[in-house]
């Protein structure tokens, strides 16, 4: 029986999936590994720890569960993005990666846009933020010289752990595309950055496509895994790339709605002819030669967890999200704001933080319950109106993680968005949608978009009301309002807490 393997590189764990010609998952193994924070706005991982903890899950899969590697015919992967790996001229690591969720390079952030402005902009796609790549690259050549002496090459997580097992180096386009350092259009590495920062265009490696061979097990790693050197390893995708396949996000009518820790939004992208100049995220779909646009909430579902671990932490999850259909459409005029961690999309502002608008002395728990969960749909609807604003003509919202598990939220959503909304009926997330990469790279179908055809399923659909979508409309108006609001207040209140540390 022909299997492949999705392997899913997160941030604190890797999880490998065992799914079969059906798209059923049939085994799953998982193992955790650390993470460094030697200082504030600091995050490290030692690249050895990936490597270990998926040879660690693969062998599980092997001797617990019964998988024969001769029946694995192909792996594929998800990776976190724009993790910095550096590679002397050997191969070796030169120092701890650095993480998609380090802090440390507001400065070189600055310096991008100082020394490019709009042209980076263009050539790019994307604002540079301090997670990309691409700033962390500048900071290590600015602040550890002897280290950046000795690059060779800099990969990034999911395309370190691939040469571990293959042997080849190469990065994949749709995580090439979050180094912010890729033409986009043109699909190739840029020169004019570049030149612009002097990185040789010799420590850039090859790209290839999610889809594409990037090898067989090597000797070595098969001895060490237990893996056949028959086994055909595929080029994988950028954890958000591989959600939205695993998602069947693979037409233009399509947008993701993810509500984890953070929130995103993702929109399929048929050409590069689209520009949203930097408004959104804009980069390489693991899908060849098409794109997805995404803008990110940083504090979705944290949001709603803050709330109830500080409010009703004795609570049961699925009752304490229920009870938000006791209050009323808009929450008895009640608005919430996500900001508090700060926010990305579309108001790239760390030190904006929440707030509860309207509060009065009739204002229930269930009240406010519901104030959060439609403040974090608000937030997204943000995003929506910056797909609007272009044109773009979509139908039908995909929602995964924790808004998908309540028909509350489901309902929620579809009312602000003014879309149909579903569930997939099996979520499994990027991991998934690797395995989707592999099985179509492996032969099984001639395409991504055949292979959601039999893997993805999705579940009951939610249509918005006409009553419910008018008085959200009305709400939002406000919704919009309260950033310019709150702003000032928001920065002052943080100067006066880190005046008063």
């Amino acid at each position: 029986m022909g299997v492949v393997l999705g392997v899913d590189l997160g941030t604190s764990a890797v999880k490998v999936s065992v799914v079969d010609r059906k798209g059923t998952i049939i085994a799953q193994e998982g193992y955790d590994y650390p993470l460094s924070q030697l200082k504030p706005g600091y995050s490290e991982q030692n690249p050895e720890d990936w490597v270990t903890a998926t040879t660690v899950a693969i062998a599980r899969l092997i001797l617990n569960d019964h998988i024969k590697p001769e029946d694995i015919e192909g792996i594929s992967y998800s990776g976190q993005m724009h993790g910095l790996v550096l590679l002397d001229e050997n191969n070796q690591v030169l120092r701890p990666a650095i993480l998609w969720n380090d802090t440390r390079t507001t400065a070189q952030r600055k310096e991008i846009l100082d020394v490019m402005g709009q042209e980076f902009i263009d050539i790019t796609r994307n604002v540079p933020l301090e997670g990309f790549t691409l700033p962390k690259l500048l900071w290590v050549k600015e602040n550890e010289p002897k280290i950046y002496a000795k690059v060779k090459t800099f990969l990034l997580p999911k395309d370190y752990l691939r040469y571990r097992m293959t042997g080849n180096l190469a990065m994949e386009y749709s995580d090439a595309a979050g180094t912010v350092m890729l033409d986009e259009a043109n699909k190739t590495w840029s020169k004019e950055v570049a030149e612009k920062f002097d990185l040789p265009l010799s420590i850039f490696p090859g790209l290839i496509e999610s889809i594409e061979l990037a090898g067989n097990i090597s000797d070595s790693y098969s001895a060490f895994s237990g893996l056949t050197t028959d086994t055909k390893v595929f080029g994988g995708a950028a954890d958000n790339a591989a959600g939205a396949i695993g998602a069947g996000i693979l037409y233009p009518n399509m947008v993701m709605s993810s509500i984890g820790t953070s929130g995103v939004v993702l929109k399929y992208e048929d050409s590069a002819d689209v520009n949203y100049n930097g408004k959104l995220h804009f980069f390489n779909h693991a899908i060849p030669n098409k794109y997805y646009t995404m803008g990110v909430t940083l504090a979705a579902g944290y949001s709603l967890s803050w709330f109830k671990k500080t409010f009703a932490e004795d609570a049961d999850f699925s009752t304490f999200v229920l009870d938000a259909d006791k209050s009323t459409v808009g929450a008895n005029g009640l608005l919430f704001t996500p900001y508090i961690v700060g926010e990305r999309t579309p108001h790239p502002d760390s030190d904006i933080r929440g707030s509860f608008i309207g509060i009065d002395g009739t204002h229930t728990k269930n009240d406010f319950t519901r104030a959060v969960l439609e403040g974090i749909v608000f937030s997204f609807e943000d995003i929506m109106t910056i797909f609007d604003a272009q044109g773009n003509d979509f139908d039908t919202v995909v929602s995964i993680g924790g808004g998908a598990k309540s028909p509350v939220w489901l309902q929620i959503q579809a009312d602000i968005f003014n879309k149909k909304v579903v569930s997939l009926v099996n979520e499994q997330g990027p991991g998934m949608g690797a395995a989707m990469i592999a099985a179509t790279g492996a032969g099984w179908f001639d395409s991504l978009q055949d292979t959601a055809k039999e893997f993805v399923s999705y579940g009951k659909e939610y249509l918005p009301n006409p009553e419910n979508v008018k008085k959200y409309q009305e709400l939002y108006q406000l919704y919009t309002k309260v950033y310019q609001q709150t702003a000032e207040i928001s920065h002052g209140l943080m100067n006066y807490r880190r005046n008063d540390i």
